[in-house]
């Protein structure tokens, strides 16, 4: 993310352009406290889950990714008004804006991982293959971390030292070095890859595990329609979060990336960051889904939120008591 609220104090901005971009801006203010709420409960429940399968050692990781963004979004935002202070806005180029997108794609990540583990539990459960080994999942984890963080994180905040001296363009890229604008580039390509190859294979894996969870039905001579619709209604639910979070921001990503690495002039150019800026909240929305679809898709999490709510005298509703359901949980 960028920080080009400069840009909309041109002579070519509108008032409704002015307007509309401070709306979306102010979109994420209101989606801190919400995702704060339901990614603290979530960490708390995952807290005390025993790390006792590939899938709980990849959903805490998930929780702790979606936390440290929801944590870097009250930085984010109050830099995007337009009044926000220079100081403000460098020490959010430089480290909340950094943080934010590497937990997007430590999330995007995390989920391709999770979808292969429940590929290899429901539709190749022979043994203990390697992909269905705590130890496996835990190293594979700490490699997405080291990776995203090492060469993402790290390289950018060194090369984002520069004084801030182009304030009618883009005030991120006026930070960086010309290695830190190259390492820009080329993190944003690799990043679209990585969304575009984990989505193939969220899809591929999501589609076998339909295919394969039918196929059981068939040969069992059930007639159970309901649990059949509950397991499209589970891959589809999936999918839909995925794609309606994450799809219209990657789409608008090369556009977007050409201007801020090429300054493209131009009146709709500010219509692309306005449009990037809306699809940026919408990604980030995946921070509140995700939780609710842990409670929706994983029935160890569904059961330890209700012991630990009914521990605390808490009433609830959210527990269907299908203790016997075999989940496919999230990803």
């Amino acid at each position: 993310m960028s920080n080009n609220s400069a840009l909309f104090s041109s002579d070519c901005a509108t008032s409704s352009q002015v307007t509309v971009n401070v709306a979306i801006t102010y979109l994420f203010f209101f989606l801190f406290p919400v995702a704060l709420l339901l990614n603290g409960i979530a960490a708390w429940v995952s807290l005390h889950l025993p790390s006792t399968s590939t899938f709980i050692v990849y959903l805490k990781n998930l929780v702790a990714s979606d936390l440290l963004l929801t944590l870097t979004l009250p930085v984010t935002a109050a830099s995007m008004l337009p009044e926000a202070a220079v100081e403000l806005r460098i020490f959010a180029c430089r480290y909340s804006y950094v943080i934010f997108y590497c937990c997007l794609y430590t999330s995007i990540a995390l989920m391709g991982l999770i979808s292969l583990d429940r590929f290899f539990k429901i539709v190749r459960p022979c043994g203990k293959m390697l992909g269905q080994n705590v130890i496996f999942s835990l190293v594979m984890s700490t490699l997405v971390w080291m990776g995203l963080f090492g060469f993402t994180v790290i390289p950018t905040i060194i090369l984002t030292d520069q004084t801030p001296v182009n304030i009618t363009g883009d005030f991120c890229i006026s930070l960086k070095s010309l290695a830190g604008v190259t390492i820009h580039k080329n993190v944003v390509i690799s990043m679209e890859i990585l969304f575009w190859l984990v989505s193939i294979l969220i899809v591929f894996c999501y589609i076998c595990i339909t295919l394969k969870v039918l196929q059981s039905f068939q040969k069992s001579g059930s007639n159970n329609s309901q649990g059949k619709n509950k397991t499209k209604l589970r891959v589809f639910l999936i999918l839909f979060v995925f794609f309606v979070c994450f799809v219209p921001l990657h789409v608008m990503r090369v556009p977007f990336t050409q201007y801020e690495i090429f300054g493209i002039e131009g009146c709709a150019q500010m219509w692309v960051v306005i449009v990037q800026k809306f699809f940026l909240w919408l990604s980030t929305t995946n921070v509140c889904l995700d939780p609710l679809l842990y409670i929706y898709l994983c029935k160890e999490y569904r059961d330890k939120l209700v012991d630990i709510m009914k521990a605390k005298g808490i009433c609830v509703g959210l527990y269907s008591g299908e203790r016997g359901e075999t989940s496919a949980n999230v990803g």
